[in-house]
């Protein structure tokens, strides 16, 4: 039973081994050749529907599962044209050796009842090789028109179960949508699933919007407007899409906010008489707190996952550095030493890594750094790759890529924190700043 969970999924996050990484009590392992990993292979028989209605729904909910797990690079679907045992119904015992015989190391079964508009879900795991279920069924109740959202908490629970650590597949991201010609591009506000589906706009194309970033709990949204004239920060309570503009500290422009781990207070950067420098402000008493005094531009502050410290990007040392400093203010150690210039730090929710953006040599590159500035590591490279956000699980990274020239556009892309499995998040129309949600309640 326990065979799945020996599998060593986080060992993914690490540099490229020497030598493969295998389970050593059975037949189902792990290999990770030069950070590569096999995938492994995993069945989702159609999940039976319980009454007619629940055909299409159970059909759809199937195919999803399986587009999660495989989406991660982490995982193969066996097809269903594979398959040799066919069990009648979801309460069938499992036929092991007809799974073993093509290699199927994990097996999801489901079912779906339908009444009305509520949708019920169940779910159960196998592990084949030790003939075994992995912990016990579970059930999901929603919405017919929610039916992605029940696929999403499936695969989040299977995920979980099967690698040890926390889904990310129920969440959502928050970014700009762009559309027109790249000199005169309108932008707005949108929020979609983190496969690109049930996209929503949030804001018009009135003013120009910048950097929205989600609270802790993903009920309310702070990002920069421009709609004044000059950057002013605004709350947007994502449930009604009502908005107010934060009061911050006397300056001219505020901008490139983000939320405190509690979600109490806001972080940002202030820009008054040609200075640049990190404010906090406090949502509930609205008091004010400087935090950086210096002739540098101070910017793209991160909160640590404890609220205990911030990260944020400064060129103090006569280039874009970053820099690390308790959140109460005071001294900051840079820890970014390579060459180029390095921009728009973001804490891991993890704590152990900090994702960023590096300019070095006319190409851009997403990257990721232990918190003392070790083990840099460039995920990526293009012309122009920016703008990183953590899964809520800390394994993938979204980012934003644009291309060059005047008929450029920007898309939105993932990443392992590995580097492995770059893809393309599949949404309509350019895309810029994206922000990664929590897991939805």
């Amino acid at each position: 039973m326990k065979r799945l969970l020996t599998i060593l999924l986080a060992a993914a996050l690490t540099g490229p081994l020497a030598a493969p990484v295998v389970a050593q009590d059975g037949p189902l392992r792990l290999t990770i050749t030069d950070g590569v990993i096999e995938p492994l292979p995993f069945a989702v028989p159609t999940f039976e529907a319980e009454n007619p209605e629940a055909a299409q729904v159970a059909a759809d909910i199937s195919r999803l599962v399986a587009g999660d797990l495989t989406g991660t690079g982490l995982f193969r679907e066996i097809p269903a044209s594979a398959f040799i045992a066919q069990e009648a119904s979801f309460s069938q015992p499992v036929s092991y050796p007809d799974w073993r015989a093509i290699n199927t190391q994990a097996l999801i079964k489901g079912s779906v009842a339908v009444s009305g508009q509520n949708l019920t879900v169940k779910f159960r795991l196998y592990d084949v090789f030790s003939g075994a279920e992995l912990g016990g069924g579970l059930q999901f109740a929603g919405t017919v028109p929610g039916w992605r959202r029940m696929a999403h908490k499936v695969a989040d629970a299977a995920y979980s179960r099967i690698t040890g650590e926390g889904g990310y597949f129920d969440s959502r991201v928050v970014f700009v949508s762009e559309a027109g010609p790249k000199d005169n591009r309108a932008k707005r506000l949108a929020i979609m699933d983190f496969d690109g589906a049930n996209l929503q706009y949030l804001t018009d194309s009135s003013a120009i919007v910048l950097a929205p970033r989600f609270s802790p709990t993903g009920d309310r949204v702070l990002y920069t407007s421009y709609e004044s004239g000059f950057p002013r920060i605004n709350v947007l309570d994502v449930a009604n899409v009502g908005r107010r503009q934060l009061t911050t500290a006397e300056g001219e422009m505020a901008f490139s906010p983000r939320f405190s781990r509690d979600g109490t207070q806001v972080i940002y950067s202030l820009s008054n008489g040609g200075n640049t420098d990190l404010y906090r402000t406090d949502l509930a008493s609205g008091a004010h707190t400087r935090l950086t005094s210096a002739p540098s531009i101070e910017t793209a502050p991160s909160f640590s996952p404890d609220g205990s410290q911030i990260v944020f990007e400064s060129d103090r040392s006569g280039s874009p550095q970053l820099y690390i400093m308790s959140a109460g203010g005071g001294e900051a150690q840079r820890i970014s030493f390579g060459e180029g210039r390095y921009g728009t730090p973001v804490w891991s929710p993890r704590g152990d890594q900090i994702a960023f953006t590096k300019q070095n040599a006319g190409r851009f590159h997403i990257g990721v750094m232990r918190t003392d500035g070790s083990e840099e590591r460039l995920l990526t490279a293009s012309p122009l790759d920016e703008g990183p956000t953590w899964s809520p699980n800390g394994r993938v990274i979204m980012f934003f890529r644009e291309t060059l020239g005047a008929g450029g556009t920007s898309a939105l892309y993932s990443v392992d924190a590995s580097g492995r499995n770059l893809q393309a998040v599949p949404i309509q129309g350019g895309a810029s700043d994206p922000t990664w949600g929590p897991l939805q309640p």
